[in-house]
């Protein structure tokens, strides 16, 4: 879908108010935009405003779509509807409980060393394709960094070679999500990954603008695609026996949440203040507040452990040692 540069229906004042003020705070919103687009097709083609009656009809014309999928365009249309009711207090705002049901949420799978480890000998063994000359070689980066800087899977396949900075050991995000860039430190161990990496890619077009994970053979230097590099990835996952309590295989999106509470963890166990210190995990993540943050840092069993620990050493003082089991 393509958002068009006029608005049919008579939401077409609003709606392009509504994605102005968004994409002035700082999201692209395109998706967004692609979906309410669609409502005002819809609308302008009937010539009708939006009311119960037809929201349920353009409901029904994206009945093909999830469940999941459809509750997230009404979610969008509902929100234009919130936002046009501050001026227009009696316009027909949805009723969320009319929705689809929201799936349940996924559990995020927390890679652990070994489990690193593992990934990267599988990564080891992988020999060259037809169109990937480096798979090896871009694979192990690929989990490197991926687990110690908790890239998004789209920041990744984006870089290109002049976004490393080999003197100050950084990567340059450019224009992630929210329009947020951002320089990204390396750890001494992911600088010799890369400085390794970068040798074994010299017989590659090694221009400033080509792709880092370049997947192809002479002068046609394309990126591998984040669907690829995911596919790529869950072969790892299957080849090295990782897999979640459940038996399936982790997502690459697990990486990043390994990352975030590997940090806490590690700052529970320096004794530093944890709080204080989540402002600087959301700029290196990424974040656009440190409510994103605090979403990758759910209540999982070494963050609650570590917590605890913590809790008892300020106040066992005054509160006394913790009853045993023997206690009453």
């Amino acid at each position: 879908m393509t958002t068009p540069t006029t608005y049919t229906s008579v939401l077409g004042a609003v709606l392009t108010r509504h994605l102005a003020l968004k994409r002035a705070l700082g999201r692209r919103y395109d998706h967004e935009a692609a979906v309410l687009a669609h409502l005002d097709r819809f609308l302008g083609a009937r010539a009708v405003d939006l009311s119960p009656e037809t929201f349920t009809q353009w409901g029904a014309t994206i009945a093909h779509l999830k469940p999941q999928v459809r509750r997230a365009w009404m979610r969008i249309a509902r929100n234009l509807c919130l936002y046009r009711q501050r001026l227009e207090p009696h316009c027909f705002v949805p009723d969320p409980r009319g929705f689809p049901l929201a799936e349940p949420s996924v559990t995020p799978y927390l890679v652990t060393r070994e489990e690193i480890t593992r990934l990267l000998h599988a990564a080891d063994a992988l020999r060259p394709g037809s169109t990937s000359p480096l798979q090896r070689a871009v694979f192990r980066i690929a989990l490197v960094l991926l687990y110690t800087t908790g890239l998004r899977r789209g920041e990744l396949v984006r870089l290109t070679l002049g976004d490393y900075d080999p003197r100050a050991g950084t990567l340059a995000i450019r224009a992630s999500k929210f329009h947020k860039s951002r320089l990204v430190p390396l750890s001494a161990d992911a600088i010799r990954e890369m400085e390794a990496f970068l040798v074994a890619r010299r017989s590659l077009p090694h221009a400033a603008a080509t792709p880092l994970l370049c997947n192809c053979h002479g002068a046609d230097a394309r990126s591998y695609t984040g669907a690829g590099l995911a596919q790529g990835l869950r072969r790892l996952f299957r080849t090295a026996a990782v897999q979640t309590p459940t038996g399936t295989r982790p997502r690459v999106h697990d990486l990043r949440h390994s990352f975030a509470h590997a940090a806490l963890v590690r700052w529970y166990d320096a004794g530093v203040d944890v709080q204080a210190r989540l402002p600087a995990l959301a700029t290196y993540m990424g974040h656009v507040s440190i409510v994103s943050t605090q979403y990758y840092l759910a209540r999982f069993a070494p963050v609650a452990a570590a917590a605890s620990a913590r809790f008892a050493q300020h106040c066992e003082s005054f509160l006394g040692p913790a009853p045993t089991d023997g206690d009453t």
